[in-house]
């Protein structure tokens, strides 16, 4: 029987949660912007999502880790959040894909998590005086005024740039298929059969695989680049179209991205998602703030203003456009009904749109997966 460790988590503000340790065993503290994702299920995909990079990741269902971990539900090639909080960690996981339960599968990752925090009390907070950087530590003799030191020597994740970190660090071609219950996972489409498709590049800034996976469906040839790439590089490999990723820190600090889109747009169909969105944004000119606590959750409404349908929505983003700063012939195309924010962006003329949300939805809801196809059909019409 293994003795229970205890833990504390430090708000820079001087807040202090105790709770008991699971996981990896704590060498040293971790540091990261304390965020809460109120997605009741997809535990492995947000921890293995790269947008989560930097970040320490508390989850508001009280219940976490009852259907296990596998090895096919990985956003990435690895865990990216730097520590895990919960109300209750599962001691049972039941699912016939189960490989290892979550505490094993944070253990084998280096994770250090916690559990018995009272998350509500925490969401709540965070909801109050906003997302902010925070400490982990486990021991016997865990010094809070340290860490909250810490915390606070960690600054804010304004000014920070991760994509640097997590983006790949050569280009490959991705040709993996949807997992599906009658079929499983791992299906590949031949490298012969994708040559007469729609050639795609897809910047890196930390993009998620089920994302890739879904441009294979509807029928695109990917090659995957790094977030480093000039516009000069990704025109050499002659693409039909370009897709700007999801990924972490604050998006004012990709200038390197922001002017290789800028070059492209209006030589090429170009579509975002989340980071991509905002990235987008700036190459028109607008500008990006960051938000009081973000939005992480699949439960967010967002209005499309084209057709006045409401979808609900995966998120997973601390800042967002400024919809003041968005210039003419740039059109608003969806809002969040939650706050008012820049859900979308559409440039007709230079076929390139973007959403803030992430359409791919790993592992749902499905409401916008029609995006896929659209930036599909986008492309093929303007194609010689």
């Amino acid at each position: 029987m293994r003795v229970a460790i205890p833990a504390v988590l430090a708000l820079a503000d001087g807040t202090i949660f105790h709770g008991t340790a699971f996981g990896a065993p704590s060498l040293r503290p971790v540091v990261g912007e304390v965020v809460f994702n109120t997605s009741m299920y997809g535990y492995q995909e947000i921890l293995t999502d790269p947008s989560y990079a930097g970040q320490i990741m508390c989850f508001t269902y009280p219940h976490i880790g009852n259907v296990g971990c596998n090895d096919e539900d990985v956003e990435s090639n690895r865990v990216y959040v730097e520590s895990v909080i919960v109300r209750e960690v599962s001691k049972i996981s039941s699912n016939f894909r189960s490989r290892r339960s979550l505490a094993e599968y944070l253990r084998n990752a280096g994770v250090t998590a916690i559990s018995g925090i009272d998350t509500r009390a925490l969401t709540t907070h965070l909801r109050t005086y906003g997302a902010q950087m925070g400490a982990v530590a486990a021991g016997d003799r865990v010094n809070t005024f340290d860490l909250v030191e810490l915390a606070r020597e960690a600054g804010s994740m304004e000014g920070k740039d991760y994509v640097a970190a997590v983006s790949c660090k050569k280009s490959y071609v991705w040709n993996e298929l949807p997992w599906t219950l009658s079929q499983g996972g791992g299906r590949t489409v031949s490298f012969d059969s994708l040559l007469t498709c729609p050639h795609v590049v897809a910047v890196d800034c930390g993009i998620k695989r089920h994302i890739l996976r879904l441009l294979v469906a509807v029928g695109f040839r990917v090659t995957v680049v790094p977030a480093t790439y000039s516009a000069e590089q990704i025109k050499a490999l002659e693409p039909d179209a370009v897709f700007l990723s999801n990924g972490p820190g604050d998006p004012a600090t990709l200038s390197y991205v922001v002017n290789s889109a800028k070059a492209l747009l209006g030589t090429l169909p170009i579509f975002g998602i989340c980071l991509g969105h905002q990235i987008l944004g700036q190459a028109v000119g607008g500008k990006t703030y960051k938000l009081k606590f973000g939005h992480r959750g699949g439960n967010h409404p967002v209005k499309d203003y084209a057709t006045g349908r409401v979808e609900i929505t995966v998120q997973n983003h601390g800042f967002a456009v400024d919809e003041s700063s968005v210039p003419k012939g740039v059109r608003v195309s969806h809002v969040n009904l939650n706050d008012g924010t820049v859900e979308g962006l559409e440039i007709p003329e230079l076929r390139a749109f973007s959403v803030q949300y992430h359409p791919e939805a790993s592992p749902g809801p499905h409401d916008s997966r029609y995006l896929f196809e659209r930036f599909y059909q986008n492309v093929l019409s303007g194609r010689s």
